[in-house]
C-alpha cells in the first residue's frame, strides 16, 4: 500500500512540474511571437526623403523631386485585409488634398492588383513593385499598409499603419 501512495504522490508531483514548465514555455513563446509580429516602422519622423527613381503605371518618371513639397505616400499590398480597409480612406484623403500623392502597390508574381491601381490612379501617381522593390527599400517599408507624410522641407512628418493627421506646409 505504501508503494501505491508513493507512486501516486510521485506522479502528482511530476504532473505539477510538467504543468509549470509548460506554462513557462507558453509565456516565452507568446513574448517571442508578439515581438516578431510587431511590424518595423518605415522612415522615422524627422528623416529626410531618400533618393529614388521609379516609373508610374502611366509611364511617368517618379523620383524624390515629386515629393519636394507636402506629400503623402501610401504602400499597399495585394491581398492584405488592413490594406483593403485603409485604401478608401487614403483615396478620400488624396482626393481632398493639394499635396503630391504617391501610391505604391506591392504584388507578388502572378498577382493582378488592377482594381487597386485603378482606384488609386484617380488621385495619385501609382507605382507597382514586387516585394522588397526599390521604393519599399528606399523608404524602409516592410509592413503594410504604411502611410508616410512629408512636409514642405523634404522631411518625414509621420509614418505608420493608419491615416495620419493632415500634412502642414512648412
Amino acid at each position: 500500500m505504501q508503494y501505491l501512495v508513493a507512486a501516486v504522490v510521485l506522479v502528482g508531483l511530476l504532473g505539477v512540474v510538467n504543468l509549470l514548465l509548460t506554462v513557462g514555455v507558453i509565456r516565452r513563446l507568446r513574448s517571442q511571437s508578439l515581438a516578431a509580429s510587431t511590424p518595423a516602422e518605415a522612415l522615422s519622423p524627422g528623416a529626410r526623403v531618400p533618393r529614388f527613381a521609379a516609373t508610374s503605371t502611366s509611364g511617368e518618371p517618379v523620383s524624390e523631386e515629386l515629393l519636394s513639397g507636402p506629400a503623402m505616400i501610401g504602400f499597399f499590398s495585394r491581398g492584405c485585409q488592413p490594406c483593403k480597409d485603409l485604401l478608401p480612406l487614403f483615396v478620400e484623403r488624396a482626393r481632398g488634398t493639394s499635396d503630391a500623392v504617391l501610391a505604391v502597390v506591392v504584388a507578388g508574381p502572378g498577382e493582378e492588383p488592377t482594381a487597386d491601381i485603378e482606384r488609386l490612379a484617380e488621385v495619385a501617381r501609382v507605382v507597382t513593385e514586387t516585394p522588397q522593390g526599390p521604393l519599399q527599400s528606399a523608404f524602409k517599408v516592410n509592413a503594410y499598409p504604411t502611410v508616410i507624410t512629408i512636409d514642405g522641407g523634404d522631411t518625414v512628418v509621420s509614418s505608420g499603419h493608419t491615416m495620419p493627421a493632415e500634412v502642414k506646409a512648412s
